[in-house]
């Protein structure tokens, strides 16, 4: 996506006459040189490399019962081991595409080796138990080969050890992902930093959303509710106002952090509109969304997309929720529907006439 505007901006920039055209064949390769820049032959890698090691296991699975212990151990281990060493003598080569294929291959095949011993030997232990070493010997592998599509399986990894069926383990109790869910998205942030995989980064800030949720889901307290609002209020506000001494570091990390924190604030104001039942609440929660969407649009407007769109819809949805609530409970349904209509419009042309204001800013900022 960021490269097509990148792209279209250089030829209109070359038609202006702004920068030439060898200045912007450079800048666009020096773009699509960079590790987290889309490549289709990267990613056909990784689909190569899911498709062997998923036919692999099941052909060792198919044949499980005809195959020789000693040969089932020494099989998993060659596999596992060769996946990594050949990875590492591409890094070393400076394929670092191939590498990744790799590499993943071996992340794959160490969590199906994980179920395929468990089977051989009748270990004790549950999916939850098997999920979370197979998430420890990803996070391992991508800080030993500073990998980023290594960084990324331990991404996903992470929600399978959040989703597993732990609750019919004997030795973990109710409150392991309490702690466990925050501590994955923080070591997969801390790769992602190492690695420089940025994109992955979306993978632990999701998580820690769904960590919330589950916060909320163990108690369905509004005053849980109450301080997930609070919490991302203040996680937005300090990622973006340039007064906040983490300022700077959400910065360095891209709009991400902008926007999920301001997604999980209005996550939680979506959910105390179902927590509180009398009107005179549920009024003042929407004026608190509608001045939430605001600030959004006013703080991060210029520089964040994602934050602005979100803003967008927010102040739409919330309007339309407070006039059926109010209007619409007495002027009837086709009264509403025209109210609704009239209302819409009326956004349409704020926001036409914002990002008009906004558009102008930019360029007076650029001039």
């Amino acid at each position: 996506m960021y490269r097509g505007r990148l792209e279209r901006d250089l030829k209109l920039w070359t038609a202006q006459g702004l920068i030439d055209t060898g200045t912007a064949g450079r800048l666009l390769d020096e773009y699509d040189s960079r590790e987290s820049a889309f490549s289709l032959g990267r990613v056909l890698m990784i689909i190569a490399a899911l498709l062997v090691s998923a036919a692999v296991l099941l052909l060792v699975a198919a044949n499980w019962e005809i195959i020789p212990r000693l040969a089932r151990l020494l099989g998993i281990a060659a596999l596992i081991w060769g996946s990594y060493l050949a990875g590492g003598v591409l890094i070393l080569r400076g394929a670092e595409r191939l590498a990744a294929a790799f590499l993943v291959l071996g992340t794959l095949a160490f969590g199906g080796a994980i179920a395929l011993v468990g089977q051989m030997y009748h270990l004790s232990g549950d999916a939850f138990q098997a999920a979370l070493v197979w998430f420890a010997g990803a996070v391992t592998a991508a800080a030993l080969f500073r990998s980023g599509a290594v960084t990324a399986v331990a991404g996903f990894l992470a929600f399978v050890v959040a989703g597993a069926d732990w609750t019919q383990s004997y030795s973990v109790d109710d409150t392991v992902l309490l702690w466990l869910m925050p501590l994955m998205a923080v070591i997969v942030i801390l790769l992602v930093r190492y690695t420089g995989a940025d994109r992955v980064r979306h993978l632990a800030y999701l998580l820690l959303v769904v960590w919330l949720g589950y916060l909320y889901g163990e108690s369905e307290a509004a005053v849980v509710a109450m301080a997930i609002t609070a919490f991302g209020a203040i996680a937005y506000l300090a990622a973006t106002l340039p007064q906040s001494p983490l300022h700077v570091l959400a910065r360095s990390a891209g709009a991400a952090p902008a926007f999920y924190s301001y997604l999980v604030l209005l996550l939680g104001l979506f959910v105390l509109h179902s927590e509180f039942g009398g009107v005179a609440d549920r009024l003042f929660v929407g004026i608190v969304t509608l001045g939430a969407a605001i600030a959004g649009i006013a703080l991060s407007g210029k520089e964040n997309g994602a934050v602005r769109y979100l803003g967008y819809a927010a102040f739409a949805a919330e309007t339309l929720y407070l006039a059926s609530e109010t209007i619409g409970s007495i002027i009837g349904t086709s009264g509403f529907f025209l109210v609704a209509g009239l209302v819409v419009a009326l956004i349409a042309w704020a926001v036409i006439k914002l990002e008009q204001r906004l558009s102008k800013a930019a360029t007076k900022v650029e001039a």
